[in-house]
């Protein structure tokens, strides 16, 4: 196994979430932000995200932790073997991040955006070579989902993909790679979903708790569709829908007057205590 570090942009839920799965396995992970207020919350996080990731039995046994080393300041991606971009779900914050990034790394630096709806051809761009840039979309949290979601670009490399693909490997994620496009597959079905499960709600024919209890029952859904927005994040699901209506014109993908009105209240779901239903703790 090398032992370059790789490193993680973003301490929000999603880059905790990959930092965990990362260090879960052995591997060392600097953890970038320029909040140092999220920095700080960041290692207590991971400690809980880890100690239920062991409780659940999807980590390697006996193995040791992966170092988490802190930093505020870009450089430090310098010397990793991986970058994974994973901050807020906006193109405009992405495509600055990456221009950035790919300014302090040598060429044939795998750089990884985490997304899970905008397209990598349109961030690709933003980057000095096309080709070693990628896209990847983990689900939340990513310690306990074995299959990621690989998004090879139009310009993505060979040897960018298979990097990719061993570093998944390596932390035993079984990747599926899918071609670039708005939403790719996951977001592209489970997404406009989720809002049609709001607008049922929005609508006054059922419950949240009805809608899953149904889809869960009936349909077999692992979670029903509301709780799964409460993980995902509502804000993000919100984010999402938008991307996708912009780049399809899918009238589908308009966010629903309810989910509009949680994100205006600051009810994103579980890392804020409340969203379609109330959690004792939240991840902020």
């Amino acid at each position: 196994m090398k032992t370059e570090p790789i490193a993680v942009l973003g301490a929000g839920v999603m880059g905790v979430g990959i930092t965990t799965l990362l260090a879960g396995h052995g591997l060392p992970v600097r953890l970038v932000d320029n909040d140092p207020a999220k920095l700080a919350q960041a290692p207590g996080r991971i400690r809980r995200e880890l100690r239920m990731a062991q409780l659940m039995g999807v980590l390697p046994p006996g193995r040791e932790e992966g170092e988490v080393s802190l930093h505020g300041d870009l450089s430090a991606v310098r010397g990793a073997r991986v970058v994974i971009e994973a901050i807020t779900e906006d193109a405009d914050l992405k495509t600055a991040v990456l221009a950035d990034v790919s300014a302090l790394v040598p060429p044939a630096t795998a750089l990884v955006s985490n997304t899970s709806s905008i397209p990598i051809d349109e961030l690709a761009d933003a980057v000095r070579h096309p080709a070693d840039l990628i896209g990847t979309h983990f689900m939340n949290p990513p310690a306990l989902i074995g299959t990621t979601e690989v998004i090879r670009g139009v310009r993505t490399g060979e040897a960018t993909l298979e990097a990719v693909r061993g570093l998944l490997r390596e932390v035993g994620r079984r990747p599926v790679v899918v071609r670039d496009a708005p939403g790719f597959v996951t977001s592209r079905l489970l997404h406009p979903m989720i809002n049609d499960a709001a607008r049922v709600v929005q609508e006054g024919t059922a419950s949240a708790e009805d809608v899953d209890a149904l889809m869960q029952g009936c349909l077999g859904h692992p979670t029903g569709p509301l709780r799964t927005a409460d993980l995902i994040g509502i804000d993000n699901l919100v984010d999402s829908l938008w991307v996708l209506l912009k780049r399809t014109g899918d009238e589908g993908c308009r966010p629903c007057d309810l989910l509009l009105q949680k994100v205006a209240d600051g009810h994103h779901g579980r890392k804020t205590g409340q969203g379609f239903y109330e959690y004792e703790e939240s991840t902020r």
